[in-house]
Protein backbone atom coordinates (compact mmCIF):
# COMPACT_ATOMS: atom_id res chain seq x y z
CA UNK A 1 0.00 0.00 0.00
CA UNK A 2 2.63 2.74 0.95
CA UNK A 3 4.68 2.06 -2.17
CA UNK A 4 1.09 2.14 -4.06
CA UNK A 5 0.32 5.65 -2.48
CA UNK A 6 4.41 7.01 -2.94
CA UNK A 7 4.20 5.87 -7.30
CA UNK A 8 0.98 7.02 -7.41
CA UNK A 9 0.91 10.81 -5.80
CA UNK A 10 4.72 10.83 -7.05
CA UNK A 11 3.44 14.01 -9.17
CA UNK A 12 1.45 15.54 -5.86
CA UNK A 13 5.34 15.20 -4.58
CA UNK A 14 6.99 17.64 -6.58
CA UNK A 15 4.23 19.77 -6.62
CA UNK A 16 3.71 19.96 -3.06
CA UNK A 17 7.21 20.68 -2.26
CA UNK A 18 7.44 23.55 -4.85
CA UNK A 19 4.02 25.14 -3.30
CA UNK A 20 5.13 25.08 0.38
CA UNK A 21 8.42 26.25 -0.44
CA UNK A 22 6.96 29.32 -2.30
CA UNK A 23 4.51 29.90 0.88
CA UNK A 24 6.88 29.09 3.64
CA UNK A 25 10.48 30.39 2.03
CA UNK A 26 11.57 27.11 3.36
CA UNK A 27 12.72 24.09 1.11
CA UNK A 28 13.53 22.18 4.40
CA UNK A 29 10.20 22.76 5.99
CA UNK A 30 8.53 22.07 2.82
CA UNK A 31 10.24 18.63 2.15
CA UNK A 32 10.07 17.11 5.69
CA UNK A 33 5.99 18.32 5.46
CA UNK A 34 5.75 16.75 2.33
CA UNK A 35 7.55 13.20 3.77
CA UNK A 36 5.47 13.82 7.30
CA UNK A 37 2.26 14.23 4.88
CA UNK A 38 2.74 11.07 2.98
CA UNK A 39 3.99 9.12 5.79
CA UNK A 40 0.28 9.97 7.61
CA UNK A 41 -0.80 8.92 4.27
CA UNK A 42 0.62 5.30 4.52
CA UNK A 43 -0.55 5.20 7.94
CA UNK A 44 -3.94 6.03 7.66
CA UNK A 45 -5.36 5.13 4.26
CA UNK A 46 -5.06 1.55 4.43
CA UNK A 47 -7.01 1.60 7.66
CA UNK A 48 -9.61 4.25 6.62
CA UNK A 49 -9.74 4.05 3.11
CA UNK A 50 -8.36 6.40 0.19
CA UNK A 51 -10.16 9.55 0.57
CA UNK A 52 -11.81 10.84 -2.41
CA UNK A 53 -9.13 13.08 -3.46
CA UNK A 54 -6.06 12.29 -2.06
CA UNK A 55 -3.93 14.72 -3.78
CA UNK A 56 -5.82 18.14 -2.26
CA UNK A 57 -5.85 15.68 1.10
CA UNK A 58 -2.52 15.00 1.30
CA UNK A 59 -1.57 19.31 0.23
CA UNK A 60 -3.73 19.99 3.50
CA UNK A 61 -2.30 17.49 5.51
CA UNK A 62 1.44 19.04 4.36
CA UNK A 63 0.36 22.42 4.78
CA UNK A 64 -0.85 21.56 8.61
CA UNK A 65 2.27 19.85 8.91
CA UNK A 66 4.29 22.90 7.43
CA UNK A 67 2.24 25.76 9.95
CA UNK A 68 3.06 22.92 12.97
CA UNK A 69 6.42 22.93 12.05
CA UNK A 70 7.00 26.34 11.90
CA UNK A 71 5.13 26.86 15.25
CA UNK A 72 7.76 24.62 16.86
CA UNK A 73 10.69 26.08 15.39
CA UNK A 74 9.60 29.92 16.62
CA UNK A 75 9.59 28.40 20.60
CA UNK A 76 13.04 27.15 19.23
CA UNK A 77 16.33 29.23 21.42
CA UNK A 78 18.65 28.46 18.50
CA UNK A 79 18.95 26.72 14.99
CA UNK A 80 20.79 23.32 16.41
CA UNK A 81 17.28 22.31 18.14
CA UNK A 82 16.27 21.81 13.88
CA UNK A 83 18.20 18.56 14.27
CA UNK A 84 16.99 17.70 18.18
CA UNK A 85 20.56 18.48 19.20
CA UNK A 86 19.14 19.41 22.90
CA UNK A 87 21.94 21.38 24.75
CA UNK A 88 21.84 23.43 28.34
CA UNK A 89 21.50 27.14 26.70
CA UNK A 90 22.17 28.12 30.70
CA UNK A 91 25.54 26.60 30.89
CA UNK A 92 27.77 26.31 27.95
CA UNK A 93 28.21 22.56 27.23
CA UNK A 94 31.47 21.58 27.50
CA UNK A 95 33.51 20.67 24.27
CA UNK A 96 34.22 16.69 25.27
CA UNK A 97 36.39 15.10 23.36
CA UNK A 98 36.06 16.98 19.97
CA UNK A 99 37.30 20.35 19.38
CA UNK A 100 35.35 20.83 15.96
CA UNK A 101 32.29 22.04 15.18
CA UNK A 102 31.14 19.80 12.88
CA UNK A 103 33.00 16.70 14.10
CA UNK A 104 31.15 17.00 17.17
CA UNK A 105 27.88 17.35 16.18
CA UNK A 106 28.20 14.02 13.89
CA UNK A 107 29.10 12.15 16.81
CA UNK A 108 26.42 13.95 18.98
CA UNK A 109 23.72 12.90 16.28
CA UNK A 110 25.31 9.21 15.45
CA UNK A 111 23.41 7.96 18.71
CA UNK A 112 23.55 4.59 19.13
CA UNK A 113 19.70 4.38 20.39
CA UNK A 114 18.93 4.72 17.03
CA UNK A 115 18.96 2.27 13.94
CA UNK A 116 22.37 2.68 11.99
CA UNK A 117 20.11 3.39 8.70
CA UNK A 118 19.00 6.05 10.55
CA UNK A 119 21.50 7.54 12.21
CA UNK A 120 23.20 8.14 8.86
CA UNK A 121 20.36 9.59 7.32
CA UNK A 122 19.56 12.02 9.63
CA UNK A 123 22.95 12.67 10.50
CA UNK A 124 23.15 13.43 6.33
CA UNK A 125 20.34 16.18 6.53
CA UNK A 126 20.96 17.50 9.35
CA UNK A 127 24.30 18.39 9.68
CA UNK A 128 26.19 16.67 6.37
CA UNK A 129 24.43 19.07 4.09
CA UNK A 130 22.79 16.96 1.84
CA UNK A 131 19.38 17.42 0.04
CA UNK A 132 16.68 15.00 0.50
CA UNK A 133 16.99 13.67 -3.25
CA UNK A 134 20.52 13.07 -2.40
CA UNK A 135 20.07 11.31 0.49
CA UNK A 136 17.43 8.92 -1.44
CA UNK A 137 19.62 8.00 -3.89
CA UNK A 138 22.79 7.04 -2.15
CA UNK A 139 20.29 4.91 -0.09
CA UNK A 140 18.83 3.34 -3.95
CA UNK A 141 15.16 4.34 -2.41
CA UNK A 142 12.50 6.72 -3.35
CA UNK A 143 12.72 10.32 -1.89
CA UNK A 144 9.74 10.08 0.03
CA UNK A 145 10.76 6.58 1.39
CA UNK A 146 13.75 8.43 2.67
CA UNK A 147 11.99 11.28 3.73
CA UNK A 148 9.62 8.55 6.10
CA UNK A 149 12.62 7.70 7.49
CA UNK A 150 14.21 10.36 8.71
CA UNK A 151 10.60 11.77 10.22
CA UNK A 152 10.46 8.11 12.31
CA UNK A 153 14.48 8.54 13.61
CA UNK A 154 12.87 12.00 14.82
CA UNK A 155 9.57 10.73 15.53
CA UNK A 156 12.29 8.45 18.49
CA UNK A 157 14.39 10.51 19.46
CA UNK A 158 11.27 12.58 20.76
CA UNK A 159 8.94 10.14 22.01
CA UNK A 160 12.15 7.65 23.96
CA UNK A 161 13.54 11.32 25.16
CA UNK A 162 16.86 10.43 23.54
CA UNK A 163 19.14 12.20 25.60
CA UNK A 164 21.77 14.92 23.28
CA UNK A 165 24.80 15.94 24.85
CA UNK A 166 28.84 15.68 23.43
CA UNK A 167 30.56 12.75 23.43
CA UNK A 168 33.31 11.94 25.68
CA UNK A 169 35.95 9.92 24.60
CA UNK A 170 34.72 6.45 26.09
CA UNK A 171 31.57 7.80 24.12
CA UNK A 172 33.53 7.52 20.37
CA UNK A 173 34.28 3.90 19.57
CA UNK A 174 30.22 3.25 19.69
CA UNK A 175 29.74 6.08 17.37
CA UNK A 176 32.45 6.21 14.44
CA UNK A 177 30.73 3.61 12.42
CA UNK A 178 27.91 5.78 11.69
CA UNK A 179 30.51 8.87 11.85
CA UNK A 180 32.46 6.78 8.85
CA UNK A 181 29.22 6.10 7.29
CA UNK A 182 27.84 9.60 7.07
CA UNK A 183 31.46 10.71 5.93
CA UNK A 184 31.57 8.33 3.10
CA UNK A 185 28.68 9.27 1.67
CA UNK A 186 29.70 13.06 1.84
CA UNK A 187 32.47 12.34 0.34
CA UNK A 188 31.02 10.15 -2.87
CA UNK A 189 28.69 13.05 -3.39
CA UNK A 190 31.89 15.35 -4.21
CA UNK A 191 33.75 12.87 -5.86
CA UNK A 192 30.20 12.36 -8.40
CA UNK A 193 27.41 13.90 -7.75
CA UNK A 194 24.49 12.60 -8.22
CA UNK A 195 21.59 15.41 -9.46
CA UNK A 196 21.83 17.14 -12.45
CA UNK A 197 21.52 20.58 -11.26
CA UNK A 198 25.11 20.77 -9.96
CA UNK A 199 28.46 20.40 -11.26
CA UNK A 200 29.63 17.05 -11.66
CA UNK A 201 32.11 17.10 -8.88
CA UNK A 202 31.53 19.26 -5.87
CA UNK A 203 35.58 19.35 -4.44
CA UNK A 204 34.22 21.40 -1.55
CA UNK A 205 32.61 18.63 0.06
CA UNK A 206 35.34 15.88 -0.97
CA UNK A 207 37.78 18.44 0.93
CA UNK A 208 35.46 18.78 4.11
CA UNK A 209 34.96 14.65 4.17
CA UNK A 210 38.91 14.78 4.07
CA UNK A 211 39.44 16.93 6.54
CA UNK A 212 36.94 15.56 9.31
CA UNK A 213 38.23 11.99 8.80
CA UNK A 214 41.81 13.50 9.29
CA UNK A 215 40.33 15.12 12.59
CA UNK A 216 38.68 11.82 13.34
CA UNK A 217 42.11 10.00 12.82
CA UNK A 218 43.33 12.42 15.33
CA UNK A 219 40.82 11.28 17.63
CA UNK A 220 41.35 7.84 17.32
CA UNK A 221 45.25 6.62 15.66
CA UNK A 222 44.39 2.90 16.85
CA UNK A 223 41.34 2.35 14.65
CA UNK A 224 42.14 0.20 11.45
CA UNK A 225 38.92 1.44 10.03
CA UNK A 226 39.35 4.96 10.59
CA UNK A 227 42.69 5.30 9.16
CA UNK A 228 41.12 2.60 5.74
CA UNK A 229 38.73 5.81 5.37
CA UNK A 230 41.36 8.00 5.08
CA UNK A 231 43.19 6.22 2.77
CA UNK A 232 40.84 5.19 0.58
CA UNK A 233 39.30 8.91 0.23
CA UNK A 234 43.29 10.22 -0.73
CA UNK A 235 43.26 7.62 -3.08
CA UNK A 236 39.83 8.67 -4.83
CA UNK A 237 40.48 12.13 -4.65
CA UNK A 238 43.79 11.45 -6.15
CA UNK A 239 42.25 10.89 -9.39
CA UNK A 240 40.07 13.53 -9.47
CA UNK A 241 41.84 16.10 -11.54
CA UNK A 242 41.78 13.30 -14.31
CA UNK A 243 37.89 12.14 -13.88
CA UNK A 244 36.57 14.90 -15.78
CA UNK A 245 37.63 15.97 -19.48
CA UNK A 246 37.46 19.59 -21.54
CA UNK A 247 34.12 18.43 -23.20
CA UNK A 248 32.27 17.89 -19.56
CA UNK A 249 32.40 14.35 -20.25
CA UNK A 250 33.39 11.49 -17.32
CA UNK A 251 36.45 9.83 -18.14
CA UNK A 252 36.39 6.39 -16.86
CA UNK A 253 39.95 4.78 -15.26
CA UNK A 254 41.03 3.03 -17.66
CA UNK A 255 41.27 6.13 -20.17
CA UNK A 256 42.50 8.77 -17.31
CA UNK A 257 46.17 10.41 -17.90
CA UNK A 258 47.33 8.96 -14.82
CA UNK A 259 50.36 11.51 -15.17
CA UNK A 260 47.16 14.04 -13.73
CA UNK A 261 46.91 11.96 -10.71
CA UNK A 262 48.23 13.60 -7.20
CA UNK A 263 51.43 12.10 -6.65
CA UNK A 264 51.49 13.33 -3.19
CA UNK A 265 47.40 12.11 -2.02
CA UNK A 266 48.93 8.25 -3.30
CA UNK A 267 51.79 8.31 -1.70
CA UNK A 268 49.89 9.71 1.68
CA UNK A 269 47.01 6.40 0.66
CA UNK A 270 49.62 4.24 -0.08
CA UNK A 271 51.24 4.32 3.45
CA UNK A 272 48.56 4.33 5.28
CA UNK A 273 47.44 1.01 3.60
CA UNK A 274 50.83 -0.45 4.18
CA UNK A 275 50.99 0.54 7.82
CA UNK A 276 47.40 -1.38 8.33
CA UNK A 277 48.68 -4.34 6.42
CA UNK A 278 52.00 -4.87 8.84
CA UNK A 279 49.65 -4.34 12.03
CA UNK A 280 48.30 -7.97 11.53
CA UNK A 281 44.99 -7.15 12.06
CA UNK A 282 42.05 -8.43 10.27
CA UNK A 283 40.84 -5.90 7.77
CA UNK A 284 37.17 -4.11 8.41
CA UNK A 285 35.56 -3.30 4.69
CA UNK A 286 36.95 0.21 4.49
CA UNK A 287 40.34 -1.13 4.35
CA UNK A 288 39.61 -3.71 1.53
CA UNK A 289 38.50 -0.68 -0.05
CA UNK A 290 41.75 1.16 0.11
CA UNK A 291 43.91 -1.90 -0.42
CA UNK A 292 41.79 -2.03 -3.56
CA UNK A 293 42.28 1.25 -4.98
CA UNK A 294 45.98 0.88 -3.83
CA UNK A 295 46.71 -1.21 -6.84
CA UNK A 296 44.74 0.51 -8.96
CA UNK A 297 46.93 3.61 -8.09
CA UNK A 298 50.14 1.44 -7.99
CA UNK A 299 50.30 0.35 -11.70
CA UNK A 300 51.53 2.73 -14.56
CA UNK A 301 48.86 2.09 -17.39
CA UNK A 302 45.66 0.47 -16.83
CA UNK A 303 46.89 -2.47 -18.70
CA UNK A 304 49.44 -3.57 -15.97
CA UNK A 305 46.75 -3.40 -13.59
CA UNK A 306 46.82 -6.48 -11.33
CA UNK A 307 43.13 -7.85 -11.88
CA UNK A 308 43.83 -10.75 -10.09
CA UNK A 309 44.82 -9.28 -7.02
CA UNK A 310 41.80 -6.66 -7.10
CA UNK A 311 39.29 -9.72 -7.52
CA UNK A 312 40.58 -11.63 -4.60
CA UNK A 313 40.51 -8.31 -2.34
CA UNK A 314 36.60 -8.19 -3.86
CA UNK A 315 36.20 -12.19 -2.87
CA UNK A 316 37.45 -10.48 0.98
CA UNK A 317 35.30 -7.87 0.62
CA UNK A 318 31.90 -9.55 -0.44
CA UNK A 319 32.21 -11.58 2.87
CA UNK A 320 32.61 -8.47 4.94
CA UNK A 321 29.76 -6.62 3.16
CA UNK A 322 27.79 -9.44 1.04
CA UNK A 323 25.93 -6.26 -1.06
CA UNK A 324 24.77 -6.05 -4.67
CA UNK A 325 26.50 -3.65 -5.21
CA UNK A 326 29.69 -4.92 -3.86
CA UNK A 327 28.65 -8.13 -6.03
CA UNK A 328 28.41 -5.66 -8.95
CA UNK A 329 32.37 -4.38 -8.48
CA UNK A 330 33.21 -7.92 -7.83
CA UNK A 331 31.83 -8.81 -11.38
CA UNK A 332 33.46 -5.84 -13.18
CA UNK A 333 36.68 -7.07 -11.89
CA UNK A 334 36.02 -11.11 -12.66
CA UNK A 335 35.63 -9.35 -16.07
CA UNK A 336 38.80 -7.81 -16.42
CA UNK A 337 40.02 -11.39 -15.36
CA UNK A 338 37.98 -13.62 -17.24
CA UNK A 339 36.30 -12.43 -19.96
CA UNK A 340 32.35 -10.68 -20.41
CA UNK A 341 30.50 -13.77 -21.09
CA UNK A 342 31.60 -14.99 -17.68
CA UNK A 343 30.99 -11.20 -15.64
CA UNK A 344 27.57 -10.94 -17.98
CA UNK A 345 26.39 -14.53 -15.97
CA UNK A 346 27.10 -12.81 -12.81
CA UNK A 347 26.10 -9.37 -13.35
CA UNK A 348 22.49 -10.59 -15.02
CA UNK A 349 21.83 -12.23 -11.33
CA UNK A 350 21.92 -8.76 -10.09
CA UNK A 351 18.41 -7.86 -11.08
CA UNK A 352 17.91 -6.19 -8.04
CA UNK A 353 20.04 -3.20 -8.57
CA UNK A 354 17.36 -2.50 -11.86
CA UNK A 355 16.87 1.10 -10.17
CA UNK A 356 21.05 1.64 -9.96
CA UNK A 357 22.09 3.54 -12.58
CA UNK A 358 26.09 1.97 -12.68
CA UNK A 359 24.05 -1.71 -12.83
CA UNK A 360 22.81 -0.97 -16.40
CA UNK A 361 26.51 0.96 -17.30
CA UNK A 362 28.02 -2.27 -16.24
CA UNK A 363 25.76 -4.74 -18.64
CA UNK A 364 26.08 -2.06 -21.30
CA UNK A 365 30.02 -2.14 -21.65
CA UNK A 366 29.80 -6.08 -21.07
CA UNK A 367 27.44 -6.51 -23.69
CA UNK A 368 29.23 -4.12 -26.01
CA UNK A 369 32.01 -5.94 -25.66
CA UNK A 370 30.19 -9.58 -26.33
CA UNK A 371 29.34 -7.68 -29.50
CA UNK A 372 25.47 -7.85 -28.21
CA UNK A 373 25.30 -4.46 -29.95
CA UNK A 374 21.10 -3.96 -29.40
CA UNK A 375 21.01 -5.11 -26.19
CA UNK A 376 24.24 -2.95 -24.84
CA UNK A 377 22.07 0.27 -26.43
CA UNK A 378 19.22 -1.00 -24.43
CA UNK A 379 21.30 -1.06 -21.26
CA UNK A 380 22.55 2.40 -22.15
CA UNK A 381 19.61 3.73 -22.78
CA UNK A 382 18.51 2.79 -19.43
CA UNK A 383 21.43 3.99 -17.43
CA UNK A 384 21.40 7.43 -19.42
CA UNK A 385 17.43 7.51 -18.00
CA UNK A 386 18.78 6.93 -14.47
CA UNK A 387 22.43 8.88 -14.35
CA UNK A 388 21.82 12.36 -13.21
CA UNK A 389 25.50 13.39 -13.22
CA UNK A 390 25.81 15.24 -16.06
CA UNK A 391 29.72 13.95 -17.24
CA UNK A 392 28.20 10.75 -16.66
CA UNK A 393 25.54 10.63 -19.05
CA UNK A 394 27.33 12.17 -21.34
CA UNK A 395 30.21 9.53 -21.73
CA UNK A 396 27.00 6.83 -21.35
CA UNK A 397 25.10 9.12 -24.51
CA UNK A 398 28.83 8.50 -26.76
CA UNK A 399 29.42 5.27 -26.02
CA UNK A 400 25.72 3.94 -26.46
CA UNK A 401 25.46 6.29 -30.11
CA UNK A 402 29.08 5.11 -31.20
CA UNK A 403 27.19 1.75 -31.70
CA UNK A 404 25.49 3.23 -35.09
Amino acid sequence: MSDAIIRTHRDEWARMVASLTKRFGDLDIAEEAAAEAFATAVERWPTDGVPPNPGAWITMTANRKAIDRIRRENKRDDKYREALLVMDVDTPAPLGAIDDDRLRLLFTCCHPALSMEARIALTLRMVGGLTMPEIARAFLVPEPTMGQRITRAKGKITAARIPYRMPSADDLPARVSGVLGVLFLVFNEGYLASGSDTDPLRPGLTAEAIRLTRLLRGLLPDDGEVAGMLALMLLIDARRPARVALSGELVPLASQDRLLWDAALIAEGHALVRARLRSGEAPGRYQVLAAINAVHTSSPSALDTDWSQIVALYDQLVRLDPSPVVALNRAIAIGELDGADVALALVDGLASLDGYHPYHATRAELLRRASRDSESRDAYDRAIELAGNTAESAYLRRRRDELG
